[in-house]
């Protein structure tokens, strides 16, 4: 295998995995980006970032993007190279809006445009690569595929399948705090084991929401409920859970967006919503609120 382009480029979106009941299952896609672009040289790395980790985030080959890049040569069987990788980050950062798996995505699909077989990297093996840095394909998969997806483990082979979406139903409303919290300490918040009925409540849930999303809204705040990690991550986002609690009273399809402490109301309007969080919240200018439209393109490379 051969590098045939040195230059490329890729636009990946934030994502929102769990969607309340589907947990390391269910996620969508929305419309917020991060752009990079790659150009091989025969120098060593070069990395600009500018917009969210602008000054933090790692700035050689332990930045994610170059180590999905080199993990995505070295399964096509590329020769590595430098490489100057430029990125406009709009995706906050641990925030539970999927900043790593884009990350990751980002720097499979770059290497993809790099290589002269784009389908040693087909997106089977781009998930499965993605899932194998993530640990689970939820956010990856709506980021690859675009729109909402369902993913799943066969062994440790990563699936996915695209769900249809019926235009009425959602509504993405964002509630961005400032705030974060890790992913790992999120997880460590949750149990080894749950009650068989919180179980068997949350199967209902998600096998109702995929049924909401084809076409029955008037299920949606029902179809969202979810038993098995949100209430259980509270002592980390004390007041994103509560928020969201409020938010579900008053008949919006609130969900913690996938670690948190972000919120997504899945159907919404921010003129309806702001009122309630300013009413609510502790400090109102620590939270954005944003309609950002799902995202249904599949993410792709650009070569040149």
């Amino acid at each position: 295998m051969r590098i045939q382009h040195t230059r490329v480029s890729v636009r990946i979106p934030a994502t929102s995995a769990n969607l309340g009941p589907g947990f390391d299952t269910l996620g969508l896609a929305l419309d917020l980006c991060d752009d990079l672009s790659v150009e091989a040289t025969t120098g060593a790395v070069e990395i600009t970032v500018t917009g969210e980790g602008a000054g933090s985030v790692p700035a050689g080959e332990d930045h994610l993007v170059v180590r999905a890049l080199r993990r995505g040569l070295d399964h096509a069987g590329a020769p590595q190279t430098g490489l100057r990788l430029q990125a406009t980050n709009r995706i906050p950062h641990g925030r539970g809006l999927g900043s790593s798996a884009a990350a990751t995505l980002a720097g499979l699909l770059l290497a993809r445009g790099m290589i002269s077989d784009p389908d040693a990297l087909d997106d089977q093996v781009v998930l499965q690569l993605a899932t194998e840095f993530e640990g689970h394909p939820d956010n990856a998969a709506p980021a690859l595929f675009g729109g909402v997806v369902l993913s799943w483990m066969r062994g440790a082979v990563a699936r996915a399948a695209s769900l249809r979406v019926a235009g009425d139903v959602l509504r993405p409303v964002v509630l961005l705090p400032t705030a974060t919290l890790s992913t790992h300490r999120a997880r460590g918040l949750l149990p080894d084991e749950v009650p068989y009925s919180d179980a068997v409540f949350n199967a209902s849930r998600s096998a109702l929401l995929v049924h909401a999303l084809a076409g029955a809204p008037e299920h949606l705040l029902e179809a969202t409920e979810d038993r098995l990690h949100q209430d259980r991550r509270a002592p980390g986002m004390p007041e994103s859970v509560e928020l969201m609690r409020v938010l579900r009273q008053e008949g919006h399809p609130a969900v913690i967006s996938g670690a948190g402490p972000s919120v997504l109301v899945m159907a919404g309007e921010r003129t309806q919503l702001a009122p309630l969080v300013r009413r609510f919240v502790g400090d109102p200018a620590a939270w954005r609120i944003a309609e950002v439209p799902l995202r249904t393109a599949a993410a792709a490379p650009v070569v040149g």
